[in-house]
């Protein structure tokens, strides 16, 4: 055994060491231990299944949902490996899985959980991703209670009409996101590429073809709520015939709430990011002075006196950013909580580590 491994492998072993990282949030790192440490892992199996297991950990705190079915498949025997398939989008067009598709509150409750494992971190740049990440499904999660799904392009078709997705020139939808709105009615019932072009390039604009067609003056009189963006002048009947005013204002109101969050200070600490030009990684300072910043922006009260957020408590003092789960359940108009899924996986991990003889 050579001297590194000598020194892994002191008081309480190699396994009891890396148990101790994974329990101080670094399963990652530990994932990259047990690769320099090829050796040791082949020669135990409890070691073998921990190297399998941090690699899941990676994946997930990464974010990489592409991997989640893969993830899913492979630890079906676990009790978390349901989480992690209900956190992913289809990999095919017509998977009797929807996931993702049918409800976003699973990705968010585990991007919530990620944004606390980053900031106790010290992770700013990756704490701000996922914020921008948040920003780019949010309106898909304000609307989810209405349409009974997250803007899952298998069932758009039942629900929206007219102007929708078509070269109507009347339809104030730009270019993009009127090319959205038509992928949206047909990227699951074409070829596999088609399906992965949509996803890869349209399914995160689709909230906000979605908010303007919610946003409308059959809803809202001008200058009542804050100019958050383009509105819908001339609403098509399903936009406005779907519920009762009162719900319309709801919607609207949950949408007004994510557009100002996709827009704000700590949102557009994601371009500062130093990639490319080694300058500008915002510090823990500036995040959380963005996140006050943003919350008071969040928080103002509107001209009709119905901003959903003014004046309510509840925020978890505990949290990273403390209101972000309040507004993220105000949104979605239902709890959303951090999630758990990470720390199970580490829980795990860190199980299989203790039982390790290296």
């Amino acid at each position: 055994m050579d001297r590194s491994h000598r020194q892994l492998t002191g008081v309480g072993g190699f396994g009891g060491l890396l148990a101790e990282m994974v329990r101080a949030g670094w399963p990652d790192a530990v994932d990259s231990l047990l690769a320099e440490h090829a050796d040791l892992v082949e020669q135990d199996a409890h070691l073998a299944r921990a190297a399998r297991l941090a690699r899941a950990a990676r994946r997930v705190l990464a974010l990489d949902a592409e991997d989640f079915g893969q993830l899913s498949r492979e630890f079906a025997d676990r009790p978390w490996s349901g989480e992690i398939r209900l956190a992913s989008f289809p990999r095919n067009p017509r998977d009797r899985c929807r996931g993702a598709f049918d409800s976003l509150v699973p990705l968010f409750e585990l991007m919530l959980e990620v944004c606390h494992l980053r900031a106790r971190r010290s992770e700013t740049v990756n704490l701000v991703v996922t914020l921008h990440l948040m920003s780019e499904y949010v309106c898909q999660l304000a609307w989810g209670s209405v349409l009974g799904h997250a803007g899952d392009p298998l069932r758009m078709g039942s629900f929206v009409a007219e102007r929708w997705g078509t070269r109507d020139t009347t339809c104030p939808h730009s270019s993009v996101l009127r090319a959205t709105a038509r992928r949206s009615l047909n990227a699951c019932s074409g070829d596999q590429a088609g399906y992965d072009t949509y996803l890869d390039n349209f399914h995160s604009r689709l909230g906000l073809a979605l908010a303007q067609c919610a946003m409308n003056h059959e809803t809202i009189a001008a200058g009542e709520r804050p100019d958050v963006g383009p509105m819908c002048h001339r609403p098509c009947g399903w936009a406005v015939g779907w519920g009762t005013l009162a719900e319309r204002k709801a919607l609207d109101a949950r949408l007004r709430l994510a557009l100002i969050f996709a827009d704000s200070p700590v949102v557009a600490l994601r371009h500062h990011s130093p990639v490319g030009h080694f300058f500008g990684a915002p510090s823990s300072a500036e995040v959380a002075d963005s996140w006050v910043r943003t919350w008071d922006r969040l928080t103002l009260p509107w001209a009709d006196g119905r901003n959903p957020l003014t004046g309510r408590t509840g925020a978890d003092p505990d949290e990273a950013l403390p209101g972000l789960g309040l507004l993220m359940s105000t949104i979605a108009d239902r709890p959303i909580e951090t999630g758990t899924l990470l720390r199970r996986i580490c829980g795990d991990l860190a199980g299989e580590l203790e039982s390790s003889t290296r």
